[in-house]
């Protein structure tokens, strides 16, 4: 009976053997990686929006049409302490010009929008127009938003 225990515990390990000889499975389950991918791809989705505009600015309403144009506008804003960014970094008024067209490299027909927060003094606003115009930048707007029609 012993004998008969032995062989049939040997016979169990050598048919598991024989099993893990066969041919191994060389498909990759990319599902996991597709799930991961679309929540990645949702989540950059919702937040890219967000990223867009660091600096808070409370824009002024108005009812002109927006502009359209092709190429990606450079973005000047004034805080509602007046300080001046471009994009999302401070940049000092002296400076601004210089940065500008660094950042443009020289391109004088380079779309460039002012924020202006509608609590600060409209001669603000104006004065850093009037700086990047005496720069030879020829396509200078201001941003607002539209009035909401429910009111």
């Amino acid at each position: 009976m012993g004998a008969q225990l032995a062989s049939g515990s040997g016979g169990g390990r050598r048919r598991g053997r024989r099993n893990s000889r066969r041919k191994a499975m060389s498909d990759i389950n990319v599902t996991p990686m597709v799930d991961v991918m679309l929540v990645l791809l949702v989540i950059f989705m919702v937040t890219a929006p967000l990223m867009t505009v660091g600096v808070e600015v409370d824009l002024p309403e108005t009812a002109a049409a927006p502009m359209t144009g092709q190429d990606e506008p450079l973005v000047v804003s004034i805080s509602r302490e007046g300080t001046i960014y471009i994009m999302d970094s401070e940049i000092a008024q002296d400076t601004l010009t210089e940065k500008l067209s660094a950042i443009t490299e020289n391109k004088r027909d380079t779309r460039i929008f002012v924020r202006g927060d509608r609590a600060i003094d409209y001669g603000r606003v104006m004065e850093v127009m009037g700086l990047i115009n005496d720069a030879g930048f020829t396509k200078v707007a201001l941003i607002a938003e539209l009035p909401d029609k429910g009111k």
